[in-house]
């Protein structure tokens, strides 16, 4: 077999391409209008990005053997549980911008785009970094010990309203482009036609002669999107870090947050649907963090002290397994007791 610069036979290589590209037709395919997506499809649509997922470690299983599959498979429950803080920060953009349900598959569509260009852009910079040697794993370490800790710290304040018009983002894309203040259609920016075309309806009478002169507007879907993609390259700084302490392989850390991440379009809605009932989840992903930091650490004091402290693939699934079912299990035994009252009232 003709071996591929990312350590694995260019058979492989295809294989997630092949598979990843398919899936994304599929999911076009069946998502290219502006309904909203129910929740019931939501759930059936997640299994069918967990199945594609698994179609993939099946593979890595029968060409590359266990060890493999448990790092494709570790790798990518650690980013699907990194990515619900992701989740929880888009669905409190998505209401500041008073985002319609119908239009929050599409940016979620371009929200994911950026994230597969961004997560590439951190995996080769990250493990080109790792290679560098073992002190650069405990580099690592900190940095997701740190994301850990901000977490922590961030916790209960999850229902502050936060005013995303001081963003930076946000505060760049209107200095480059005037705002419309309405949402038009699935438009994400409007041409002076269609701006004027807007302004001849009765309704938005009170915005003529308030508009600057100009080729392009930015509406809101375009503001939310722009503040979208650079939370997730600030998201990508904690997770990447994370996800190459389980393996330094290229394909296997790319693929694994990757497969993740197609299925976040879908899991959004699941998510925004059970939030209320996974309150200790976020707490679980923290004990995730610290857990990876850890791992980094030993692994790194191994190499340079020979201290014989490694965790393994199979042993580190395991341990990412069981405490995110342990922070389901918690939010089922003692849940939001505030939220509980608010939904007796």
């Amino acid at each position: 077999m003709i071996q591929h610069s990312l350590g694995f036979p260019i058979e492989t290589v295809l294989m997630f391409i092949v598979l990843a590209l398919a899936a994304i037709i599929i999911d076009l395919y069946a998502h290219h209008n502006d309904k909203p997506i129910s929740l019931t499809s939501a759930v059936m649509w997640s299994f069918f990005w967990i199945f594609v997922a698994l179609g993939f470690v099946l593979y890595l299983y029968i060409h590359h053997g266990s060890e493999i599959a448990s790092l494709f498979i570790t790798g990518y429950v650690l980013e699907k549980a990194l990515s619900v803080d992701n989740l929880f920060v888009i669905m409190a953009l998505f209401s500041w911008f008073a985002i319609p349900n119908n239009y929050r598959h599409r940016l979620l569509y371009w929200g994911v785009i950026g994230a597969i260009i961004f997560r590439a852009v951190f995996v080769i910079i990250g493990t080109g970094l790792l290679s560098l040697g073992p002190w650069m794993e405990l580099v690592f370490s900190v940095v997701v010990a740190l994301t850990g800790l901000m977490m922590l710290k961030n916790q209960g304040h999850n229902d502050d309203i936060k005013d995303y018009s001081e963003h930076f983002a946000y505060r760049i894309a209107k200095r480059i482009f005037p705002s419309y203040p309405k949402i038009v259609g699935h438009h994400f920016l409007l041409t002076q036609k269609q701006l004027n075309n807007e302004l001849a309806k009765p309704e938005n009478s009170e915005l003529i002669n308030k508009m600057p002169k100009s080729a392009l507007y930015a509406t809101p879907l375009f503001l939310c999107i722009v503040v979208i993609e650079l939370s997730d390259v600030m998201f990508a700084f904690d997770s990447v870090p994370a996800v190459i302490a389980v393996s330094q392989e290229p394909l296997i850390v790319y693929s694994a947050m990757i497969f993740a991440i197609l299925g976040l379009r879908t899991m959004y809605f699941v998510l925004e649907a059970m939030q209320q009932y996974l309150v200790h989840l976020g707490k679980a992903v923290i004990c995730l963090l610290f857990f990876i930091a850890a791992k980094l650490a030993l692994n790194a004091t191994d190499h340079l002290f020979g201290y014989g402290i490694i965790i393994s693939p199979t042993i580190s699934l395991y341990v990412v397994l069981g405490i995110l079912l342990l922070g389901i299990i918690a939010s089922v035994i003692w849940p939001n007791q505030t939220k509980k009252k608010d939904m007796r009232r």
